[in-house]
């Protein structure tokens, strides 16, 4: 028997992948749409009405899947089509 110590290696995986929220459409109320996507990014309006006439656009990034489900529900409840996918591994 050797007296050599072993080595255990453990590879960590992440509980929850980030995800991100894209907007696919407006939808017929854009008014609306433009302030949920002012709400969700915290952006100005102006630059919200710009992200969503650039549909489909990415909206936010490394967000958990509970944030990235609360913020589609934001937008589709103003009329907006949006889903949250989680973010491809680099």
């Amino acid at each position: 028997m050797s007296d050599e110590k072993s080595t255990d290696h453990y590879t960590l995986l992440c509980d929850d992948p980030s995800h991100e929220v894209v907007l696919i459409d407006c939808g017929p109320r854009e008014t609306d749409a433009i302030r949920a996507v002012r709400k969700v990014t915290g952006v100005s309006l102006w630059h919200s009405r710009l992200l969503a006439r650039q549909a489909p656009v990415t909206l936010l990034e490394g967000l958990s899947a509970y944030r990235a489900q609360s913020a589609v529900a934001v937008l589709r409840s103003a009329g907006a089509r949006a889903e949250w996918r989680q973010e491809p591994e680099p």
